[in-house]
């Protein structure tokens, strides 16, 4: 990975984080002053509670792509300390489809005349779940890529001795 690139993810990666805070302290300070009265259409208490759940998903895969870009630029993403980290985002991926499986369903009996929306949300929630099953995959890549070096790594170490 080269150097402008990562500058340019991390850059990213700080400006979503900084985003992501202010709109969570911003739903947070609501929450608590009670300066947006609910007017009985919306269940909006339940729905800002999941949205800042949902916004500590996104803060968590962005931290751990941080973690891994800083293992790229070491050189040591190809080690077993990298699977911790795609694991959470694994994680965090499941947990992020399943906070919107719960926006799905309290918006849901809102959406009586046009159903459509709930089903579209739904299929959503399916997309954010093939996220999950995409990383997996890439974690299995990872995984097989550190059993080559690991291999590698013995046969130098045998070829060294025979030399």
């Amino acid at each position: 990975m080269g150097k402008l690139t990562m500058h340019a993810l991390r850059a990213v990666l700080v400006l979503m984080l900084a985003g992501t805070l202010f709109v969570q302290a911003l739903m947070v300070w609501v929450l608590i002053s009670g300066s947006d009265p609910e007017d009985g259409m919306l269940p909006l208490t339940p729905l800002r509670v999941i949205t800042i759940l949902g916004i500590g998903t996104v803060q968590v895969i962005g931290v751990c792509v941080w973690r891994l870009v800083t293992m790229v630029r070491r050189g040591t993403v190809f080690s077993h300390a990298a699977f911790r980290y795609v694991d959470i985002i694994i994680g965090a991926v499941v947990a992020a489809a399943l906070v919107w499986f719960a926006v799905t369903a309290i918006n849901a009996p809102g959406q009586r005349d046009d159903p459509g929306v709930t089903l579209i949300m739904g299929g959503i929630g399916v997309a954010i779940l093939g996220v999950a099953l995409i990383v997996l995959v890439l974690r299995m890549l990872l995984a097989q890529a550190v059993a080559r070096d690991v291999e590698a790594s013995q046969m130098r170490a045998e070829l060294d001795e025979v030399i």
